[in-house]
Order: structure tokens, then sequence, then C-alpha cells
């Protein structure tokens, strides 16, 4: 019974031991991996940041080209004008022919109470329709109750926006 014992417990810390290589195997194996997985994002990271330098530096160059037409017109502009300013003087109107470009208002689009109106509205119409027993009536009511609430839930998001005060 004792060498059964023993016989057990050499076996069983000779299998201890091996798993804890294994293991220890596995996690050296694992870290190894990881230091590559993030030495190739930090090359990938470098190669995009020479990309995106190199990108600036032609957008540098485009918008310094498009500066130097720019001033150039202007110049050539302002050549004209000066020998025009009696007749632009004698019209009654005077406009700017310096050939410059004045900044667009951007478009904005559609308000969030426009878009909730409608939104609103066709949900209604819809909803009204498969309420009610007289399907225009219903489609009437609902799309008018419909665009009223939504053009309501819209006006707020604009104020939360800033886009009205």
């Amino acid at each position: 019974m004792k060498k059964i014992f023993v016989v057990i417990a050499l076996s069983s810390v000779m299998f201890a031991c091996n798993n804890k290589a294994k293991e220890e195997a596995a996690l050296k194996q694992q870290e190894a991996e990881k230091q590559l997985a993030i030495k190739a994002v930090k090359d990938s990271l470098r190669l995009d940041s020479f990309k995106r330098a190199e990108t600036a530096k032609i957008e540098a160059e485009k918008e310094a080209q498009h500066q130097a037409e720019l001033a150039a017109a202007r110049r050539a502009g302002a050549a004209s004008s000066k020998s025009s300013r009696s007749y632009a003087s004698s019209g009654g109107s005077s406009s700017s022919s310096y050939g410059g470009t004045q900044p667009t208002a951007k478009k904005k689009g559609w308000s969030d109470g426009a878009k909730g109106a409608v939104i609103g509205g066709a949900a209604g119409a819809v909803g009204g329709a498969l309420i009610d027993k007289k399907k225009g009536r219903g489609a009437i009511i609902g799309g008018l109750v419909g665009a009223g609430g939504g053009y309501l839930i819209g006006r707020g998001e604009d104020k939360k926006s800033g886009r009205v005060q």
C-alpha cells in the first residue's frame, strides 16, 4: 500500500512539473506574439504618418499655388479697376471688379423641425388611415396631428443644437 501511494505521489509531482513547464512555454509564446503584433501596429502607424505628412505637404503646395493665383488676379483686377473708376462711379452703382471670390453662405439644409414635421405627418397619415373607418378623414387628421408633434420635437432639437434660439 505504501508503494502505491509513493508511486502515485511521484507521478503526480512529475505531471505537475511537466504541465507547469508547458504553461510557461505557452505564456512565453503568447507574450512573443503580443510583442510582434505591437511592433507590426507601430510600424504601420509610422508608415501612415509618413503618408499623411506627404499628403499634407502636397496639399500645402496646392494651397500656396492657389493663394498665388488669387493674389495675381487681385493685382490684375486692381489695375483694371483704376482705369475704370470714372466709368463705375458715373454709373451710380459700385461693384467690386477685382476678380476675387466672395465666400458663399453654406447651405444648411432642412431644419430638424421641418424634418420632424414631414416624418410625423407621413407616419400620422398612415396611422390615421389604418385606425379610422373613413380612410381619407383619418389620414388627414393623423397627418396634421403627426406633423404638429414632429415639428415640436424637431424644434426642440433645433434649440439644443443652437440653430434656433
